[in-house]
């Protein structure tokens, strides 16, 4: 990976944790209540509008495309964290928020370590590849996770929900870092 993916990758990690962070205090952490299938339907939601907009190329509601990235690598951590928490068996609702940070900042690395990893592999690939496509993957994976989801997580030769979670995370960090390339160079223009 290249200093400058690393970079870029790290820029909207922090402003996705800021996002988070700031959503804690004001919320905290009520997402304890969701189920790992009602996160899944809530990200199915962010990226369903993401494409609604860029087929029809109207957005009716105002609000940012970016934000829906922002709130699928969010929605995609906190799955990840739930789904910790459930396998650990913790029931509490309302957890500390250096706990919940902590939590944060840890699933967050592994997917930044996966990033790299199959980002060495592949060759920076997703820098050619259209944010639009990079939505019908996160599209394809909410669709997968979903049915694992309806077969009671059993699957046969699958990574899961968590590498799906994981794909999602990272899907959404590139679009980021597309979006903010492509609004560079208009500002250069």
């Amino acid at each position: 990976m290249t200093t400058t993916t690393d970079a870029e990758f790290a820029a909207v990690a922090s402003r996705c944790r800021a996002l988070f962070e700031k959503k804690t205090r004001d919320y905290g952490t009520a997402w304890r209540i969701l189920r790992l299938p009602s996160l899944t339907d809530q990200i199915f939601i962010k990226a369903n509008r993401v494409r609604s907009i860029e087929e029809s190329g109207e957005n009716r509601v105002g609000d940012a495309v970016e934000q829906e990235f922002l709130a699928m690598v969010n929605y995609a951590a906190i799955a990840l964290m739930q789904a910790e928490l459930l396998r650990d068996g913790c029931a509490e609702m309302n957890l500390d928020p250096d706990r919940c940070m902590h939590l944060y900042d840890k699933h967050v690395e592994a997917t930044t370590r996966l990033m790299r990893n199959k980002n060495h592999d592949y060759g920076e690939a997703w820098r050619q590849m259209r944010v639009s496509s990079m939505v019908d993957l996160i599209l394809m994976k909410l669709l997968r996770i979903k049915q694992i989801e309806d077969n009671d997580g059993h699957t046969e030769v699958s990574e899961g929900v968590e590498g799906g979670y994981a794909d999602i995370m990272n899907y959404a960090f590139f679009c980021l870092i597309r979006l903010e390339e492509a609004s560079q160079s208009e500002a250069a223009q």
